[in-house]
């Protein structure tokens, strides 16, 4: 897991707060596909602040939940103090010691792109019992035609603070999302794929708080940062009406061991 990867241990409660989750239907159409349920052993790969992981412990799973982050383990630990069944360890997945442990399936929530593709894709394979599956879940943000967009609204801010930073654009359309291709690897069967419309309404400093947990905004140094959301948050005020959309296709990828 690159260096990157690791900044959101800086603000867990913010990250907790701020990040979205994943809808109802996601899980339950995972427990479909994968046959979660109870006694179903997971292996959760970056579980965060436990996002994903307290509606896959709704299924009765038994989860063993790696976060290399130590206060996002923390914050997980005590969110999920109530589900025996979860456990969390404070480890990368390419540096964790699996002690032989075998798993029904192997879930990671908008972490898998933090995973060297070198050892992940084996590792996850050899991790997983015959059968096994791969579930891979990520919250894409897309735009709408028909509505202001917040980077369209402040792409002058971003360029005035962090100019030409490689980061910056527009979030796709949904179509062109749904379309875009994937990493997947040939160690798994190929991947059933199911979107989900999501939306995060927000006010300006509800939408400044959602980007402090975001990688591109977290590796600005904060003299830099602050300054940057602290202008769009006022930007959302004066000419969004202080309410805006944050609009997501979440996706569930799921593909059986080969």
């Amino acid at each position: 897991m690159t260096e990157l990867g690791r900044v959101f241990n800086e603000v867990p409660e913010l990250y907790d707060r701020a990040r979205p989750g994943y809808p109802a239907e996601l899980f339950a159409d995972l427990a479909d596909l994968d046959g979660l349920g109870p006694e179903t052993a997971v292996l959760e790969v970056g579980a965060g602040t436990g996002h994903a992981t307290i509606p896959l412990a709704g299924l009765g799973c038994r989860i063993t939940a790696l976060e290399p982050g130590a206060d996002l383990a923390a914050h997980a630990r005590r969110k999920l103090a109530n589900y025996p069944d979860v456990t969390v360890e404070n480890s990368t997945f390419e540096e964790w010691d699996d002690r032989g442990r075998r798993f029904d399936a192997v879930v990671a929530a908008s972490s898998w792109h933090w995973v060297d593709p070198a050892v992940g894709w084996a590792r996850a394979h050899r991790l997983l019992k015959p059968g096994g599956r791969l579930a891979l879940l990520s919250n894409v943000v897309v735009r709408r035609e028909d509505e202001p967009e917040v980077y369209a609204e402040t792409a002058d801010l971003h360029e005035l603070f962090a100019p030409g930073d490689p980061d910056w654009g527009h979030p796709p359309l949904a179509e062109q999302a749904r379309t875009a291709g994937f990493d997947w690897s040939p160690l798994f069967e190929p991947a059933t794929v199911r979107w989900y419309p999501t939306v995060q309404w927000l006010d300006g400093a509800g939408f400044a708080d959602l980007q402090r947990t975001n990688s591109p905004y977290r590796k600005l140094d904060p003299a830099v940062r602050e300054p940057l959301l602290d202008a769009i948050a006022e930007r959302i005020r004066t000419r969004l009406g202080d309410r805006v959309a944050r609009r997501y296709l979440s996706v569930l990828r799921v593909g059986r061991r080969a």
